[in-house]
């Protein structure tokens, strides 16, 4: 019987593995993603800016500082994942490393033009929070968020919980006709704060601004958090890190774009966010309309999985440039706000007046009328990425909307910072799977 059984699980990884994701086309094309804010999403309201900052303390498995998990329990910020045993949450699993420090708006889908290439709206939500994009999985389009701080394409699906489903867009596996269950494979990924998904994984065909994927791995959500439940605007996420972060067990599996970057005419993706505006990723085309100047490249180290780079200095408004011995980061768009080394956030809000640490939203607050300095931060050594400071205002935290939360907040001294849309809002960045690098320009106005 032993032996029996270690030939099913054999052969059940075998089929696992012959099920290699393929792209429908060997056509190489450019596809564009528009990325669009949800304007259902409460990005605005008094304890936003706590909620985003818990959610990327915990998204990175770091531990809240006192202050914070007390604003983030005043605010109601803890979430569960439903269906998941306490248990299981208590363990602070994630799919970030552990050494990790500190720290989506209504699209419509596009076709292929006629010169073969993919267009798709990507719009943010009420305050920037979060961006969506149309995805079609199995015939079926789905609004998701694109994370390039994770690996994983999970979806809200019929196999939920019916409360779970309610009010969003569900992706049923039994009406699409190239659905195909993975028998025994499995993923399970939190943010350390019980904001997450797990369920079974199948393969169907995955198409994005009109770049199509067959036998995709789709990661079909059993268990999912209340918080995204809450968000009925969005419906999964698409994970666009190194595939070495992906969940699945026993085989991991690749992302969609390692999976299309045969298709591509160049190996990049790239992210052009606005403010309150609709933006775009694009797929295997870099344009040159959409930023000032020339790109900036730096390489990037995927060691962990992440966008990584070196940012060992940096300068607040006209002000000089100041030395973060051994700084790193990572881009990540799937992070609300920008989590940098308290060197850089003592020094910004040191000249922002009447800025304080304020223990009641956990965070670094100041009057909503102060006129914000730019922020320059070192990409990398070969470029200084200037994130403007009206990106920095990121949301009021009293209903009369007079104190303000900071999109710039401090992670752990000497941890890895997360640069998230904050950071995007005020440049333009490319990714090179081809090289792994990185680029990034100032945002054509």
């Amino acid at each position: 019987m032993h032996s029996l059984l270690q030939t099913v699980f054999l052969l059940a990884l075998v089929a696992m593995v012959l099920a290699a994701p393929a792209p429908a086309s060997m056509k190489k094309r450019s596809f564009k993603v528009e990325r669009v804010p949800n304007p259902k999403f409460k990005g605005r309201s008094p304890g936003a800016g706590t909620r985003a900052l818990v959610k990327a303390y915990r998204k990175f498995l770091m531990p809240l500082p006192p202050g914070l998990a007390d604003a983030m329990s005043a605010a109601q910020g803890a979430t569960k994942i439903e269906g998941v045993a306490e248990k299981e949450q208590g363990k602070g699993k994630g799919h970030k490393p552990s050494s990790v420090a500190a720290a989506t708006a209504t699209a419509s889908a596009g076709g292929a033009s006629n010169d073969g290439t993919g267009v798709v709206t990507a719009t943010p939500e009420q305050g920037d929070v979060e961006y969506l994009s149309p995805v079609t999985i199995g015939g079926q389009t789905i609004n998701m968020d694109f994370d390039s701080g994770s690996s994983d394409l999970w979806v809200f699906n019929t196999e939920l919980a019916a409360g779970s489903q309610a009010g969003h867009s569900n992706f049923n596996p039994e009406t699409s006709t190239t659905f195909q269950l993975l028998q025994g494979a499995s993923f399970e990924i939190s943010y350390g704060d019980g904001s997450g998904a797990a369920g079974n994984v199948g393969t169907d065909t995955v198409n994005i601004g009109g770049a199509t994927v067959t036998n995709q791995a789709v990661e079909l959500a059993t268990a999912v958090s209340s918080s995204f439940v809450q968000d009925t605007q969005s419906n999964g996420l698409v994970g666009l890190a190194f595939s070495k972060l992906n969940t699945i067990k026993p085989v991991q599996q690749k992302t969609f774009f390692d999976n299309a970057i045969a298709t591509l005419p160049i190996p990049v993706f790239t992210a052009d966010l606005r403010h309150a505006a609709v933006g775009a990723y694009e797929f295997g085309n870099i344009d040159s309309t959409k930023f000032n100047g020339s790109l900036s490249w730096t390489d990037v180290n995927a060691t962990s999985g992440f966008w990584q780079f070196s940012s060992q200095q940096f300068a607040v408004g006209t002000g000089p440039t100041m030395n973060l011995a051994g700084g790193q980061a990572i881009a990540d768009t799937g992070t609300t706000l920008m989590i940098a080394d308290p060197s850089i956030v003592n020094a910004y809000y040191s000249q922002v007046q009447g800025a304080v640490n304020n223990e009641t939203v956990g965070g670094v607050t100041f009057p909503c009328a102060a006129q914000l300095p730019d922020l320059a931060v070192d990409i990398g050594g070969n470029y200084m990425a200037t994130v403007r400071g009206d990106d920095i205002n990121f949301s009021p935290v009293d209903a009369a909307g007079t104190t303000c939360f900071g999109g710039l907040q401090a992670g752990t001294a000497g941890g890895l910072q997360i640069y998230g849309d904050i950071m995007f809002k005020s440049q333009f960045v490319a990714f090179n799977g081809g090289n792994n690098s990185i680029g990034m320009a100032p945002h054509q106005s």
